[in-house]
């Protein structure tokens, strides 16, 4: 936290935490004999709880909240992009 009481940069710390979970979780998430469900609980519980970490200690900007938000949905469309395209290869 900066001396002017913004959280820019834990929050970028946090996203980029959030990135190299998720690049650790890539096969998991992305493999098709895993049901989306449980991909779904997969991602909640690793990525989105490393991202969320401490964030209840520190002031949140509106800036900071829709820059989470749109990391996440960037990994989700992403892990769900390779479900999609296997689906639409068997039907």
């Amino acid at each position: 936290m900066s001396v002017d009481g913004d959280a820019d940069a834990p929050v970028e710390a946090r996203i980029r935490i959030g990135w190299n979970k998720f690049r650790q979780l890539v096969p998991l998430l992305t493999n098709r004999d895993i049901s989306l469900v449980r991909g779904g609980r997969l991602y909640s519980s690793c990525v989105q709880s490393s991202m969320l970490h401490g964030s209840e200690t520190r002031p949140v900007r509106k800036e900071n909240e829709v820059a989470l938000q749109q990391v996440e949905m960037r990994m989700v469309s992403w892990m769900y992009r390779f479900v999609l395209r296997f689906w639409r290869y068997i039907n």
